[in-house]
């Protein structure tokens, strides 16, 4: 086993983030490091505004910029552009999502072990951006902790407590400088973006 160690922040609204999840496991196991998942709560509308749209892609409400538009119309054209190339679907998504309940979760599905986290993680994950599963309902969320192979029954009970450690980890997050996802930590020096996966796995590999 590795002694450096890893850490990666991730929210299941990034598409992004969706990205740098099948790289980010095949990382740890190239190298054998358990990288610690964690949380952090994006606040998109700082950077891109907000708006919604309804099934059709049809836009109901908004507020952004015109800027605003085409950074965020180019970051899910590009999104969809390499995930049709690794076979993930990816939908943009209808309104500006709380996920901290699911960040909740993820917390949860870690306490129960690895392989409950790693199921739970690629479910939401995936489900979200089929829009197959509403992160803010409590009940879809304990549902897929169960599937996963963790108590989803005792989710419930745990939910606020759990959104606050998030809280507590995206604020510790920001004290490392950590200011968007898929951001890393590797031996303490932070690395944003997928594309920066290649820089870390180069400094891995010289020990």
């Amino acid at each position: 086993m590795s002694t450096h160690r890893l850490i990666a922040y991730t929210d299941y609204k990034s598409p992004y983030a969706y990205l740098a999840k099948g790289p980010t496991y095949e990382l740890g196991e190239a190298f054998g490091i358990a990288v610690e998942w964690r949380p952090y709560i994006l606040n998109i509308p700082d950077f891109l505004g907000s708006a919604r749209i309804d099934a059709d892609g049809k836009v109901i409400e908004a507020d952004r910029t015109p800027h605003q538009w085409r950074r965020a119309r180019y970051a899910y054209m590009d999104c969809r552009r390499k995930a049709r190339a690794r076979g993930l679907v990816l939908r943009a998504t209808t309104k500006i999502w709380d996920s901290s309940l699911a960040a909740a979760g993820m917390l949860f599905a870690q306490q129960a072990g690895a392989a409950p986290f790693r199921r739970y993680h690629n479910a939401v994950f995936a489900r979200f951006w089929q829009r197959e599963i509403d992160i803010e309902d409590q009940e879809q969320i304990a549902a897929v902790l169960t599937e996963a192979g963790a108590d989803g029954a005792a989710f419930p009970a745990w939910a606020e407590e759990g959104r606050a450690r998030v809280a507590a980890i995206s604020r510790e997050a920001e004290e490392q400088g950590v200011f968007g996802v898929p951001s890393f930590l590797l031996d303490g020096e932070l690395f944003w973006g997928n594309e920066t996966i290649p820089d870390i796995e180069a400094r891995l590999a010289v020990g």
